[in-house]
């Protein structure tokens, strides 16, 4: 998973913090945690085609959330971040070389592959079963501060 997942993460809960009211730049969001602001940029753009936040153009311009973090899971993010494709794609390496089987069509299904499924499957339930309105309630008893320090840094820039 790259980082990009963790950055629009973190922004949408930065977004949550700020408020529905205000519109934030991704070079603003992306210098809270000195990341670089294209790369940010297009990970807030792919959270915006996937309806989790919306964009407005302009020198007022910028990112809010789409809808409630209840509404977002982990999952969500993610997909909209890395696309639909499973993390692990079986190349079917064993029927390459010398010590290739025999080629067989519609045989079993290569059990590497079955275990990494399986195992994708599991992590890609449980990033649909958590909400980002949950891992804000974390960062908050985490950080108590970081919600009131967002907002008066933002309101210095």
């Amino acid at each position: 998973m790259s980082e990009g997942v963790e950055w629009a993460l973190h922004s949408c809960v930065n977004l949550a913090w700020i408020g529905p009211e205000r519109a934030v730049s991704a070079a603003r969001l992306a210098a809270w945690h000195e990341l670089p602001p294209a790369y940010l940029n297009k990970q807030l753009q792919a959270l915006a085609r996937e309806g989790i936040v919306t964009s407005t153009p302009g020198p007022r311009g910028g990112f809010r959330l789409a809808r409630p973090l209840t509404d977002i899971s982990l999952m969500d993010v993610v997909a909209a971040v890395e696309g639909p494709e499973e993390a692990f794609r079986c190349a079917e390496i064993r029927q390459q070389g010398p010590g290739a089987g025999p080629k067989t069509t519609g045989g079993p299904e290569c059990a590497i592959a079955h275990a990494m499924g399986r195992a994708e499957l599991a992590w890609r339930r449980a990033l649909a079963e958590q909400n980002l309105d949950e891992i804000r309630q974390q960062a908050e008893r985490q950080a108590p501060e970081a919600p009131e320090r967002l907002r008066a840094w933002l309101a210095t820039r």
